[in-house]
């Protein structure tokens, strides 16, 4: 089953501080904003990485889920892997695995011609799995989520940004990619010594994760043609940095050049 990132979605306490950060290290503008997520009392915003999309979502009011779970983090950080699939029948497949598996719909949404799920992050371990379907399946053009194609007009590849990894910890990262893995329908492998389970065009790694803070959606892996550029961005800004890579809205964003895993 060809299963697509498509976005990753990180949670902030206050939006536009996380966009501003975001925004002066890539150099990348905001291509969506969705106003349908206030009905979940949220605002959002989307960034175009390639065809794929970073998102940052923050609460405009009291008892949203979002709100929760900044309070259970204590603080910004990784909240949804966004996948996209080719066909009805898969997702309806990913979803009799999610069930075979105690995993429950978070919430779903049938618009006709784009399906949404999402699958509740307390049973899948570390972050919501949303896996939608649309009827282009264009898997590096349209996308529902994004404003269709109206992103294309927002878009900045003079650094050549692309997802090519998300991180995801917990005290026992073997059960959790197992756990992964059969929802996904696909097999766990070895990636430097940690369990890793490859998609169409990114790989999902499980590492060791003790206290909540160092747990869930803990690091986004990026392609780029310029990491020292956005490094000495970070830095500037005043944000953690390392040699390849640096934090910010709570997630290790781990950049690459070139990239460290190949399309599958």
């Amino acid at each position: 089953m060809p299963i697509h990132l498509r976005q990753v979605c990180l949670v902030a306490e206050n939006l536009e501080p996380c966009l501003r950060d975001t925004e002066a290290v890539f150099r990348t503008p905001v291509c969506h904003r969705d106003p349908e997520v206030a009905a979940f009392g949220l605002e959002n915003a989307l960034m175009a990485f390639g065809s794929q999309f970073l998102e940052i979502v923050a609460p405009t009011q009291p008892g949203t889920a979002a709100g929760r779970f900044l309070e259970r983090k204590g603080g910004d950080g990784g909240y949804m892997v966004i996948c996209q699939v080719p066909t009805l029948e898969e997702q309806a497949q990913l979803r009799a695995r999610a069930a075979d598996n105690n995993v429950r719909v978070a919430y779903e949404s049938d618009r006709g011609t784009w399906n949404i799920m999402q699958l509740h992050p307390r049973d899948m371990g570390a972050a919501f799995l949303e896996v939608d379907w649309d009827e282009q399946a264009d898997m590096r053009g349209n996308w529902q989520p994004a404003g269709g194609l109206a992103w294309t007009d927002r878009a900045e590849s003079s650094t050549g940004l692309e997802i090519t990894g998300i991180e995801l910890s917990s005290k026992d990262p073997q059960t959790l990619a197992k756990h992964w893995s059969r929802v996904l329908g696909q097999p766990v492998h070895s990636l430097g010594g940690e369990p890793s389970i490859s998609l169409a065009n990114a790989t999902l790694r499980f590492s060791h994760g003790e206290t909540p803070r160092d747990q869930g959606l803990t690091g986004i892996d990026i392609l780029t043609s310029s990491p020292s550029d956005l490094v000495s961005r970070a830095n500037d800004i005043g944000l953690p940095v390392w040699q390849s890579g640096f934090r910010m809205g709570g997630v290790a964003f781990n950049l690459y050049n070139p990239p460290i895993y190949d399309d599958n």
